[in-house]
């Protein structure tokens, strides 16, 4: 446990924050208004939350009285929760001489520094005597933890930003709702992981777009609309989708972290929302649910100057978009393969790549084409021209997806890579084919020399560890449903 003398005996008891120059000015001040609002708001508690390596909210509730210690000297969390794969298993050993990769400040399940962003600080809407807040992780030495994935995401916007521009980012996110039969806690049920709940669904599908459709599920995504925006996440729109229970919501477009720390927020609060509900709300891509559809996460992308805020991808010649933007699409084609495990992290997503799906399976791009994994919109002098990449799956770390965008589109901008002609028929056989499975993407990443210079060898082999782990837990360890199938009567 955490008891309030415990924080304050973290290193840097005069003030990790201050001693360590972890805050911007922007930060210090919000910190008070932080504080304030608190107050104002009676709140009993603050929810400190770490986004950790899937992208999954992690961390410690406190008590509202300790929040200025919070802010003061951050707040101790286990640094095995670095080394998680999602079934919450430790990826390796914390108590060998190689633990977590030769860091020793990781050995032992050592406590790393969730310091709080007060920048990120909201009040719960469905919890309103609660308050949430983001956390950087920090070594007690005030190193930033180099595995932590929305610092590793600041540092590649800090490196798109000395080129002279910064990432806008428009969210199209798709998702199920079910509703809840059995939760399935009896005490057989406890295992890491345990079985799923047993669902039904609430809306039947194929029905993309129907109006009544919308209205039958139209008190559900009433509460999400307004908890979302009681959370300051822009809804622009929420539809009924394709698929049995399917969902989409879109959000404006917003800048580079600002745009990842939404998507996190997002998603935990859909899910803690529909929990109330006695409904799940998952991102896993395809569910193993009668007549399921998959889900993705196009992420609708462009470069604006620092120079002068223009939109850097606007073209004024015969190509819908300017030079820089059809080298940023030739960055995101080359290095495709090499990222894939970025946007597609789950064993799952990759069930999705099926052509003739609205979903990709080709490294290929488009204009306006639904089929192609990039689909250029917009054209010359039109000011929202942008990119949208059709290739991630929900359950993306979105820190992790937007660095795949920042590294492979900066590399195209820098070696200058055109994209050559737009595809027509992205189906078509004898196209450049995306990774087929988790399996063959991590080899790619884990052999990417880009990846190796811009995230470091140490990022790689880490990310890398903990996806093999994964995949030895799911090819020897676990009885899938396909081998039950399979061999459970012919032999």
């Amino acid at each position: 446990m955490n008891h309030p003398e415990s924080s304050a005996k973290l290193p840097g008891a005069d003030g990790f924050v201050r001693r360590f120059s972890v805050w911007s000015e922007q930060q210090h001040e919000a910190c008070e208004r932080a504080i304030a609002s608190a107050r104002e708001q009676n709140i009993q508690s603050v929810r400190l939350a770490f986004a950790d390596q899937h992208g999954i909210l992690r961390g410690k509730t406190i008590v509202a009285g300790l929040l200025p210690a919070a802010f003061k000297n951050g707040w101790g969390l286990t640094s095995t929760l670095l080394l998680k794969d999602t079934s919450h298993r430790t990826a390796w050993s914390v108590w060998s001489e190689d633990a977590a990769l030769g860091l020793a400040a990781l050995r032992g399940a050592a406590d790393f520094v969730a310091v709080p962003d007060p920048t990120t600080f909201r009040i719960l809407p469905w919890a309103p005597h609660s308050a949430w807040m983001l956390c950087d992780a920090y070594f007690r030495s005030g190193e930033p933890v180099p595995f932590a994935t929305r610092q590793l995401c600041a540092r590649q916007l800090e490196r798109l930003g000395a080129a002279g521009y910064d990432l806008l980012a428009g969210i199209e996110l798709e998702f199920h709702i079910y509703r809840i039969e059995d939760a399935r806690h009896s005490p057989a049920d406890c295992a890491q992981p345990g079985p799923p709940p047993a669902v039904s669904v609430i809306s039947r599908g194929f029905q993309y777009l129907t109006e009544s459709r919308y209205d039958e599920i139209d008190p559900i995504l009433d509460d999400l609309r307004e908890a979302l925006l009681a959370l300051q996440i822009p809804v622009r729109s929420l539809e009924i989708e394709f698929g049995p229970s399917q969902c989409e919501l879109t959000f404006d477009p917003r800048p580079g972290l600002q745009a990842a720390d939404m998507v996190v927020l997002a998603r935990s609060a859909i899910k803690q929302v529909c929990r109330r509900r006695g409904l799940l709300a998952t991102f896993m891509c395809r569910p193993a649910v009668p007549a399921a559809l998959s889900s993705g996460w196009h992420l609708h992308q462009s470069l604006l100057s620092r120079a002068d805020g223009s939109n850097a991808f606007v073209g004024q010649g015969s190509r819908p978009l300017s030079e820089l933007g059809m080298n940023f699409v030739g960055g995101l084609l080359r290095y495709a393969r090499d990222t894939c495990l970025l946007s597609t992290p789950t064993i799952n997503g990759y069930k999705r790549y099926r052509p003739h799906s609205l979903a990709p399976n080709a490294v290929v791009w488009g204009h306006d084409n639904r089929g192609a994994m990039l689909r250029v919109i917009g054209g010359p002098g039109d000011p929202v021209s942008h990119v949208e990449n059709r290739v991630g799956e929900s359950a993306a770390n979105p820190y992790l997806y937007f660095v795949s965008q920042v590294v492979s589109g900066l590399a195209g901008i820098e070696e200058r890579i055109d994209p050559g002609p737009p595809e027509q028929s992205p189906y078509a056989m004898g196209r450049p084919s995306l990774p087929r499975s988790l399996v063959e993407a991590v080899t790619e990443f884990r052999n990417s020399a880009l990846l190796k210079r811009t995230l470091g060898s140490a990022f790689v082999d880490y990310l890398v560890r903990i996806k093999e782990f994964e995949l030895s837990r799911f090819l020897s360890d676990e009885v899938t449903d396909w081998e039950q199938r399979e061999y459970f009567e012919i032999f």
